[in-house]
C-alpha cells in the first residue's frame, strides 16, 4: 500500500538528512555510547545544514518549516542507524524547547536564543520531573519567590534530557503556593547564572549516549525577561505543549520500529539453522507477518496525526493514542525481533540489543502510557 505521506520536497530534504547522517552521525555512534555522552560539533554540523530549528521563524534563523513531515524525515534517518540517543538529543530541542519559545517568547526572548538553537550553538531543556514527582506535574515544588525585577529559583529537577550540556532550561516553578493550577510559570535559565548547577550525568538502562542529568537551583536569580509567557499560566502552557512532545515519541517509536524489523528480515535470510536459513522456517514468517501488519497498521494512524498537528488539529487525546500506541507496538516489534536473532540479538554489537536498550523509555518519558490511558478514557466518559 502507497504511503502517501511525503511529497517530491519532503524526499529532496531527506537526502540532505541522510548524507548528515552518514557523514557526521553512523561513524561516531559507538564512541558517543563509550564516552556517555555527544559531542557538541554534531549540533553545530546539523544547524549548518539546516536541520534544527525547522518551525523557527526565518528571521530568528529557522526554516519557518510548520509542516511536521520535515521533522519526521529526520526522525525516520536518525533511526536507520539506531541514533536514538542523539534522536532524543534533537527532539528535546526541535520539538519541544523551540516551540515553546516560539509560540510564548517575547521579541526579545526570540532574539535572543532562537537563532543560537536553530544553529546548533544553543542546546535547550525543560525542567518539569523532579526526584519526588514524576507523571503528575502538580507536585512540584520547585519554588519561584518573588523579588525586585524578577524572581529566586530553588529547588530540583532530575532525568532532565540535554541537562549536561544545555544552555537555555525552561523551568516549570511554582510561583504561587496556593494557586492551584494557576501557580505554575515558566522561567528561563540560562547556563551561567549564578546558584544553578548540574548534578550526576545519570547512569541508564538505554540512550547511553543521551545527556541525562539532574539540576539543582539555589537561590537562582531569573530576571522578568526571562518568564516565559504568563506568569501563573506554566500548567496550561505545558497542556498545550504536550501533543506535539508526544507525536514526536510516537513517530520515533514507529522509524525506530521500521529500522529494527528491516535489519531482522535481512538478518533471518542470511543466518543459517538447521541447514537453511532461518527465514524459511514457518514460525520466522509468520512472526515476521505480524510485525510487517502491525507497523504498517501504526503507521496509518501515525501519519495521520502528523497530517493533523500540520493542520493544527492534533488532540491531546490523538496524541495520547498515538503515543501510547507506537510505543507499545515499538517494544513488542524490537523484543520479537530480538528473539528471531537468538543468542546474537542478545550481543551489543547488534543493533537489535542496542534497540531493546533504548526502546523501553519510550512508554514511560512524555507520559507514562498509564497516563496516555488515563486521557483517553476520561475523554471518553467526559471526564476532564
Amino acid at each position: 500500500m502507497r504511503r502517501g505521506l511525503y511529497t517530491a520536497d519532503h524526499e529532496e530534504f531527506r537526502e540532505v538528512v541522510a548524507e548528515f547522517v552518514r557523514r557526521e552521525v553512523a561513524p561516531n555512534l559507538e564512541r558517543w555510547d563509550e564516552q556517555r555522552l555527544i559531542d557538541r560539533d554534531v549540533w553545530l554540523a546539523a544547524g549548518e545544514q539546516g536541520l534544527l530549528g525547522l518551525a523557527a521563524p526565518e528571521e530568528h534563523g529557522g526554516a519557518a518549516l510548520s509542516d511536521y513531515r520535515y521533522r519526521n524525515v529526520v526522525q525516520e534517518e536518525l533511526a536507520k542507524v539506531f541514533a536514538s540517543s542523539l534522536a532524543s538529543g534533537f527532539s528535546l530541542q526541535d520539538d519541544i524547547a523551540i516551540p515553546y519559545l516560539t509560540s510564548l517568547g517575547t521579541e526579545e526572548q526570540k532574539k535572543r536564543w532562537l537563532p543560537g538553537m536553530a544553529a546548533g550553538k544553543l542546546i535547550g531543556a525543560i525542567a518539569m520531573t523532579e526526584p519526588g514527582t514524576g507523571s503528575d506535574l502538580r507536585g512540584i515544588k520547585t519554588s519561584g519567590t518573588r523579588v525586585d525585577g524578577g524572581w529566586l529559583v530553588n529547588g530540583s529537577k532530575t532525568f532532565i534530557t540535554n541537562g549536561i550540556q544545555s544552555d537555555v532550561v525552561i523551568v516549570v516553578v511554582r510561583t504561587d503556593p496556593e494557586g492551584g493550577s494557576q501557580g505554575f510559570s515558566l522561567l528561563v535559565v540560562e547556563r551561567d547564572m549564578p546558584g544553578f548547577t548540574r548534578g550526576r550525568k545519570l547512569a541508564k538502562v538505554g540512550l547511553h549516549a543521551q545527556d541525562t542529568a539532574e539540576l539543582f537551583f539555589d537561590d537562582v536569580f531569573v530576571p522578568d525577561s526571562h518568564v516565559l509567557g504568563t506568569v501563573g499560566g506554566g500548567f496550561g502552557q505545558l497542556v498545550s505543549h504536550l501533543p506535539l512532545e508526544r507525536l514526536s515519541i510516537a513517530a520515533h517509536a514507529l522509524a525506530l520500529a521500521d529500522a529494527v524489523l528491516a535489519d531482522t528480515i535481512e538478518y533471518t535470510q542470511q543466518r543459517v539453522a538447521f541447514g537453511q536459513p532461518i527465514a524459511d522456517f514457518q514460525n520466522t514468517r509468520f512472526e515476521l507477518a505480524e510485525l510487517s501488519t502491525e507497523l504498517d497498521v501504526t503507521r496509518a494512524f501515525v501519519d495521520r496525526a502528523v497530517l493533523a498537528h500540520g493542520e493544527d488539529d492534533l488532540t491531546v487525546v490523538d496524541a495520547a493514542k498515538a503515543k501510547w500506541w507506537a510505543t507499545e507496538v515499538q517494544n513488542r516489534v524490537v523484543d520479537r525481533c530480538l528473539q528471531l536473532h537468538g543468542g546474537y540479538g542478545y550481543m551489543l554489537e547488534y543493533p537489535v540489543a542496542r534497540a531493546f536498550q533504548d526502546s523501553r523509555i519510550q512508554k514511560i518519558f512524555g507520559g507514562t502510557n498509564e497516563i496516555m490511558k488515563q486521557i483517553i478514557g476520561r475523554d471518553l466518559i467526559g471526564r476532564k
